[in-house]
């Protein structure tokens, strides 16, 4: 790793654990630690635990936020009640994907903010993008991606760790947090948010929290109890987590030149009664049908289908993968791709082209993988 890459406050801890580390998104980040496969399957049955402190966190204050974040988002903000958390997406005036983040209002009636958590790769392009867009509105923007560290706690027995580390309010429980819910909790007298969300399909807690005290609840974390197997897993099975789980990858499944509705997220938007950017040209889009679509694709064999690769039907190309791995849940080779409309329907066969030979493929439905 080269000096010129950031580090998250975490980076010596994972340096001496003999993290495999790679350069993710500018920053030298943990890309697994003892195998892909051991801390996946470590979230799924018991507890992962991940540094993403290379995400970006930014706050949003002053009189216009919130008519100013519904202004940006495809979903409606106004609504949003104190304490919750939106996932949505940001996009330009054609109606391509920015960015997907998750939206927080918090209940802080002496600091009074929302927090925008977005990808590590486009962390500088929004900043720069809000920046531009705040001019008629009176809102604050701070970047706290530096004085912040971020931990995701995911995994079944996720909610018994969380209580034993971090002390909840008077008359609060961490346990009765509901998904998509944030609350402040004290760790060691310092201020900790905690969330109830994710990116690996499992239940789960992501944690915000200063740098000074980062090392000290991650060793708190990793050791509250050996019964209950939490592990420290990499950015190798943070992926195949989300790819099982269904979720969509900036720069993979979303782009500048893949909207929402054509990326099946057209949960994430609110286009009736109200303005945002992207808005009139999502209107329209609404009746292209001819555009490719995101599809789950399970494959036959073992042979690993990987980014690029040509989806096929009757020989004619239709399609390209945008994500592949070997699940180690489920044991089979799975995708996620865009496809051609006539071809998108669940139970298509199709094949894809691996290194010049064709694997037999059908579309199925996403997630792959749900939790019990």
């Amino acid at each position: 790793m080269t000096s010129t890459l950031a580090q998250t406050p975490l980076h010596s801890w994972h340096v001496s654990h003999v993290g495999r580390m790679v350069d993710f998104a500018g920053w030298s980040m943990p890309v697994q630690y003892s195998s892909i496969v051991a801390e996946h399957r470590a979230t799924r049955c018991h507890v992962g635990v991940f540094d993403i402190s290379h995400m970006g966190r930014i706050r949003i204050g002053g009189p216009d936020r919130v008519e100013f974040l519904d202004h940006l988002s495809t979903r409606q903000m106004t609504d949003l009640a104190e304490g919750c958390i939106r996932y949505s997406l940001l996009c330009n005036e054609s109606g391509g994907i920015l960015d997907d983040v998750l939206v927080y209002r918090f209940a802080d009636q002496l600091d009074a903010h929302w927090l925008l958590v977005v990808n590590a790769a486009n962390r500088h392009k929004i900043a720069s993008w809000l920046e531009q867009q705040s001019h008629a509105f009176e809102v604050e923007l701070e970047d706290l991606t530096a004085t912040t560290a971020m931990i995701a706690v995911q995994g079944p027995l996720s909610v018994q760790v969380i209580p034993r580390v971090i002390a909840a309010p008077p008359d609060h429980s961490f346990t009765k947090l509901k998904y998509y819910q944030s609350q402040r909790g004290t760790f060691h007298n310092t201020r900790v948010l905690v969330s109830r969300t994710g990116y690996t399909g499992e239940d789960g807690f992501e944690l915000i929290l200063p740098t000074e005290i980062a090392l000290e609840l991650w060793n708190a974390i990793l050791e509250c109890d050996p019964d209950y197997g939490a592990q420290a897993a990499g950015l190798g099975a943070r992926d195949t987590l989300r790819l099982e789980a269904g979720m969509p990858l900036y720069g993979h499944e979303l782009t500048e030149e893949i909207n929402p509705l054509q990326a099946n997220l057209r949960f994430a938007v609110n286009l009736q009664g109200r303005d945002f950017i992207g808005r009139e040209s999502l209107q329209m889009i609404q009746y292209e049908l001819g555009q490719p679509r995101r599809v789950g694709l399970q494959l036959e064999g073992r042979r690993v289908p990987r980014e690029g690769y040509r989806v096929l039907s009757d020989r004619a190309e239709v399609g390209h993968v945008t994500s592949g791995t070997f699940s180690p849940t489920l044991e089979v080779p799975l995708a996620m791709a865009y496809v051609t409309p006539q071809v998108a329907t669940e139970g298509s066969k199709l094949h894809v082209d691996i290194r010049g030979k064709n694997v037999a493929a059908r579309v199925v439905k996403l997630p792959f993988y749900r939790r019990k």
